[in-house]
C-alpha cells in the first residue's frame, strides 16, 4: 500500500463501495521546534460493511487518524470523505449534524451519566439534538445488545461489560452509517471484552454497517476483517482475515 497519495482523488466521484476515505492526510500539531507530524500523508479507505482495526505503537497516529476520520478533528492537509460527503468543506455546525446523524461513537470509558438509567443514557444524545426517540426504538436498541431487562438500571448497577453494551446501544440507536470505536474493550476483563467484540462483529454482519476500531490488543483485532498498522504517522502495512498470532508478530516487528 502506498504511503503517500500519487494523485488526489478529491475531484473524482465517490466510490459507492467506500464508506470512509482519507486521501494524503497530514495532521500537524504545534509550531516551530515543537511541531509534531502526527499523520504524514495517509491514504486509506474502508469499505461499506467491513470491520477494520487500526493498530500501532504508542504515538503512531492511530487515535489521530480515528478522530480525523470521524470528523472530530480536521486535517492540516488532505481530504476526508464519509460516503458521499466530503468533510473538509463542512463548517462546525454541519460537521456536528453529520456526526449526530451518520456516525456512532464507542469509547473505552463508556461515557455514561451515572444519574441516568440505561434507557435514558441511550436516548440522551438524540434528546440533546432536539429529537425525541420513541421508547420502543430505545428499548429495541437495548434488546439488540442483550440488556432489555436492565433498561431501568443505572451505570453503578451494571458490570463494565454491561455498561459498554449500553454505550454500544447508544451508538446504534441512530442507525449510523459508520461506527468508530476507540479501545472499546480496554477497560474490560477478557470474558466481557470477548462478549463485546462478538456483539460488534454480529452487528456489522447483520446491519451491513461499517466499523473502524483502534485497539492495542491482537486478540481484539482478530475479530476484524482487516488490520491496518501504523508507525510514525504513516501506514506500515495491513493484514486481511487476521489471526491474533499474526497481529502480535507484526506488532513486534513495529516495536509495539
Amino acid at each position: 500500500m502506498s504511503i503517500h497519495a500519487v494523485q488526489s482523488r478529491a475531484a473524482q466521484p465517490p466510490n459507492r463501495l467506500t464508506m470512509v476515505d482519507l486521501d494524503d492526510v497530514v495532521r500537524v500539531f504545534g509550531r516551530g521546534d515543537g511541531q509534531v507530524r502526527a499523520l504524514d500523508g495517509v491514504t486509506l479507505s474502508m469499505a461499506r460493511g467491513t470491520f477494520t482495526a487500526i493498530m500501532g505503537p504508542s504515538g503512531s497516529g492511530k487515535s489521530t487518524l480515528l478522530q480525523i476520520a470521524a470528523g472530530l478533528d480536521r486535517p492540516t492537509q488532505g481530504t476526508v470523505q464519509l460516503g458521499d460527503e466530503q468533510l473538509n468543506g463542512l463548517n462546525e455546525r454541519a460537521l456536528a449534524r453529520l456526526r449526530r446523524e451518520r456516525i456512532g461513537f464507542i469509547f473505552q470509558s463508556f461515557n455514561l451519566l451515572g444519574a441516568l438509567t440505561a434507557e435514558q443514557n441511550v436516548a440522551l444524545p438524540s434528546r440533546l439534538a432536539g429529537k425525541r426517540l420513541a421508547r420502543s426504538v430505545v428499548r429495541d436498541a437495548l434488546n439488540r445488545v442483550g440488556l432489555d431487562g436492565r433498561r431501568g438500571h443505572r451505570p453503578a448497577q451494571l458490570s463494565g461489560g454491561q455498561q459498554q453494551r449500553v454505550a454500544i446501544a447508544r451508538a446504534l440507536v441512530g442507525e449510523p452509517s459508520v461506527m468508530f470505536a476507540d479501545e472499546p474493550t480496554g477497560a474490560l476483563d477478557t470474558r466481557s471484552g470477548r462478549a463485546v467484540l462478538a456483539l460488534l462483529r454480529a452487528t456489522i454482519d447483520e446491519s451491513g454497517g461499517t466499523l473502524v476500531m483502534v485497539t492495542h490488543d491482537p486478540s481484539a483485532a482478530a475479530w476484524a476483517d482487516r488490520v491496518v498498522f501504523m508507525a510514525d504517522g504513516q501506514l506500515a502495512g495491513e493484514l486481511d482475515a487476521p489471526t491474533a498470532e499474526q497481529v502480535a508478530e507484526r506488532l513486534t516487528g513495529l516495536g509495539a
